[in-house]
């Protein structure tokens, strides 16, 4: 054990006389225990939140989306199409036409988000999974159906129980406006409510999702897609089916993984986490000073002391590194039981859920998810502080005693 240790262990654990001084130590080792605890537990369950968000997000986007780079269409043929249904890393491949639609329900009327989709996305997309009132069905015989988001059915009134169509409208391309009769500048289509289904507020106000042939017929296309969705098997690299995709089909398409769909959201989430551990590393400092009150008093009670060793051939360095020592095991001993408390609440919390979410949420307690990242940040930033605030009362107190 090194002589700046040695002391200041003693002069951390020993029963002396400065009552005061142990005081301030102890209450500054339960700070920064507080501290450590709520920087592991916030940020866990800021990644249960996120986790949320990303499964939410996976019943909706694909593992991999291809686009036009121009235009709004284009036919999923050729060489690299074929590549991807045949590759074994690809579950399945579901042909998608995406536009801003104007609807009507019974007398009300709003702008959505309409989606086509082919049989493939009816039968293996999980967003049956969310369905919270009727079923995931588009086609019955000849007959168009419709599944809507929560929100819009609300505000329009569309429950799959009423016989009332939906009807969907969007301007004829290339079509001139008639101002004597408006609405012959508009295709229309009717389809029927079979299900409702809740992912999340965006997707639930604005998304109907109907058969693809049903968006043809309203955008007078034949064959085209706004883009292909492509779902990955278990364990297959959606990066490396990403890479040969973009390989084959060049710059006239854009080759999107979840991430790149999402990205401003991915990106919120992380400066929002960055702006959460900042404020908590923060307030740590705060906590910290009561180390530099310590420290201040330690010095001023242990002059003697510091004359002793002067006399015995100590240098400044030496002393002032014995008080640096103590300071820094103070943050050092709250650090270690902040972190036993922090994570044991996490691992209890994300084991048994005993904290539970107020209101009607689909997760009945709230989510939390452990990382060993965070808390090797938090051992950084609390440790780092820790040994900074300790510099502070000994770079001018000791050389002066």
């Amino acid at each position: 054990m090194s002589l700046p240790l040695l002391f200041a262990r003693r002069y951390l654990f020993s029963r002396s006389s400065h009552s005061v001084i142990n005081i301030i130590s102890g209450i500054c080792v339960a700070g920064m225990a507080i501290g450590t605890a709520a920087l592991i537990i916030i940020l866990s369950v800021f990644n249960g939140f996120n986790r949320l968000v990303s499964d939410s997000l996976s019943e909706v986007a694909p593992d991999i989306l291809v686009s036009p780079t121009k235009g709004k269409v284009f036919v999923p043929k050729g060489e690299a199409f074929e590549w991807a249904y045949e590759n074994d890393d690809v579950l399945n491949m579901s042909e998608v036409l995406e536009e801003q639609v104007f609807i009507s329900y019974d007398g009300k009327q709003a702008l959505a988000k309409a989606k086509g989709v082919d049989n493939v996305y009816e039968e293996e997309s999980p967003l049956k999974n969310h369905i919270k009132d009727g079923e995931f069905i588009l086609r019955f015989g000849d007959l168009k159906k419709a599944v809507v988001g929560m929100g819009l059915a609300y505000n329009l009134g569309i429950s799959p129980r009423f016989l009332s169509p939906i009807e969907i409208y969007y301007p004829v391309r290339d079509a001139k406006v008639s101002l004597s009769n408006p609405m012959n500048s508009l295709s229309e289509v009717d389809v029927r409510p079979s299900g409702l289904f809740s992912i999340n507020a965006t997707l639930d106000n604005e998304l109907i999702i109907v058969p693809i042939e049903t968006m043809r017929e309203l955008l007078h296309y034949e064959n085209e897609v706004s883009a292909v969705e492509i779902r990955t098997a278990d364990g297959a690299s959606v990066q490396k089916v990403a890479d040969g995709l973009k390989e084959r089909l060049g710059p006239d398409f854009k080759v999107l993984n979840r991430y790149e769909q999402n990205e401003n959201l991915f990106k919120m989430m992380r400066y929002e986490k960055l702006a959460i551990y900042m404020i908590l590393i923060f307030i740590i400092i705060i906590i910290a000073f009561n180390i530099f009150a310590s420290l201040t008093m330690l010095v001023i009670e242990k002059k003697d002391d510091i004359s002793t060793l002067k006399s015995l051939g100590a240098t400044d360095s030496l002393v002032r590194r014995i008080f640096v020592m103590e300071g820094w095991m103070i943050s050092l001993l709250g650090l270690a039981i902040g972190l036993l408390i922090g994570v044991a609440f996490a691992l209890l919390q994300q084991k048994f859920g005993f904290i539970k979410m107020p209101g009607n949420y689909v997760v009945t307690s709230y989510p939390i998810v452990l990382k060993l990242t965070d808390i090797l940040w938090t051992v950084a930033g609390v440790a780092g502080v820790g040994y900074l605030i300790a510099l502070l009362p000994t770079l001018k107190k000791t050389e002066n005693q």
